[in-house]
């Protein structure tokens, strides 16, 4: 309601009012909008223990087609190139594991500075029947000191300024592969792109 309003007063009174005025109201209609977008992803994070359906035998190849066609606006927009190799049969819930690969790729494509955003999604079979999946782009890149912090709640390494979001992404990528009974890690270098990792049980069938 408060963004509907505020966004209302935007269309209607920008320019019938004093500079500070105008100022004013665009600090608003950005500060609900910025609520929003919090809780939205707030709601996200705490149902992925309580709403999330059972595991099963799920297409991972078919999630990420569905994740790219999610993000197919950004995509566009930022002309980047987002590519995979086959992928396994998982045990996993598939809304969350689409949630999963657009969260990461969304990452991918949003923290670029220069050039075409590129994504390559892969998956190796480890020793114990699991999938060992990699999600890597051509990014920005990140200081490894600063690794172990960024799936944490709020941690945001830049600016709201440089990069939107609401700090929830990654903590959302990280409880939803814990519960599937894995773990995501990431290997980054400033200038070098990120490789995201995360293990999932293959499928009965596998």
């Amino acid at each position: 309601m408060v963004s509907s309003y505020t966004q209302l007063l935007a269309r209607r009174y920008k320019g019938r009012l004093d500079d500070d005025a105008d100022e004013f109201i665009g600090f608003a209609v950005d500060g609900a909008n910025r609520m929003q977008r919090l809780i939205q992803d707030f709601l996200i994070y705490s149902r992925v223990g309580t709403k999330g359906k059972e595991l099963r035998d799920t297409s991972s190849d078919q999630a990420m087609q569905l994740a790219v066609r999610n993000l197919g606006g950004v995509i566009a927009d930022s002309g980047a190139v987002v590519t995979h190799d086959p992928l396994p049969d998982v045990r996993a819930d598939d809304i969350q594991l689409i949630q999963l690969f657009q969260n990461l790729i969304g990452n991918a494509i949003k923290y670029q500075e220069h050039g075409v955003p590129t994504v390559h999604v892969s998956a190796v079979r480890e020793c114990k029947g699991n999938w060992m999946f990699s999600v890597k782009d051509n990014g920005i890149g990140m200081e490894p000191k600063y690794l172990d912090r960024i799936f944490g709640m709020f941690q945001r390494l830049h600016k709201r300024d440089d990069y939107s979001g609401t700090g929830i992404g990654l903590a959302i990528c990280k409880k939803i592969v814990e519960r599937h009974g894995g773990v995501v890690t990431v290997e980054s270098q400033p200038g070098q792109g990120s490789t995201f990792r995360f293990g999932l049980v293959a499928s009965t069938e596998a």
